[in-house]
């Protein structure tokens, strides 16, 4: 197989896209995200990567909390939105028809129609180039009860969660597999 070099780039995906909320739910905010994803399990903690010129910065900074809300095929046109527009100049919230919902723990709102919401309080801004990273706890996990089967299982690929690649969004598609099933010995007949 032959290769072409290329410069160094941001170039590893898919990736998550999820709409990070900001703010109130008097005075909600929305950005679209898809530098994100887990960077410990316990404590539980993530990261969302955000310029500083974005109008939902400070808002972060300042209050200390967000809110990760997983997109479903359904809000894939609203995440876009948000990923164009700024909050400084309109209502997002109102606007794409989202409704802001108090969060258990902490001051930013959760976005309703999302069928997982992570609630993170900041525990480190790193600066590191164009971005800044807000590490964060994750303090609580809203899940949607429709995503839950009958033994309790949480059933994500019910879903229809998005994925952000190189400038376009994907509906995640076909299961391929089960962790470890590489190496899961075979049943004997």
């Amino acid at each position: 197989m032959s290769k072409v070099v290329w410069k160094a780039s941001p170039l590893i995906a898919p990736v998550p896209a999820v709409l990070v909320s900001c703010g109130s739910v008097e005075k909600p905010n929305a950005l679209t995200i898809a530098w994100t994803g887990i960077i410990n399990s316990d404590p539980p903690m993530t990261y969302i990567s955000v310029r500083p010129e974005r109008h939902s910065y400070n808002i972060i900074k300042e209050s200390g909390s967000f809110v990760i809300n997983l997109v479903p095929r359904s809000l894939v046109r609203a995440t876009d939105f948000c990923g164009v527009r700024t909050g400084a100049k309109m209502d997002k919230f109102k606007k794409l028809k989202l409704t802001a919902k108090e969060a258990s723990v902490v001051s930013a709102p959760l976005i309703e129609e999302s069928p997982v919401n992570l609630e993170c309080e900041v525990v480190e801004i790193k600066k590191l180039g164009t971005h800044d990273m807000f590490i964060a706890n994750i303090k609580a996990v809203h899940v949607d009860e429709n995503y839950i089967d009958d033994s309790g299982k949480l059933r994500l690929d019910k879903c229809r969660l998005v994925a952000y690649c190189h400038g376009e969004y994907f509906d995640l598609g076909k299961k391929l597999g089960n962790f470890g099933f590489s190496v899961k010995k075979k049943k004997r007949k």
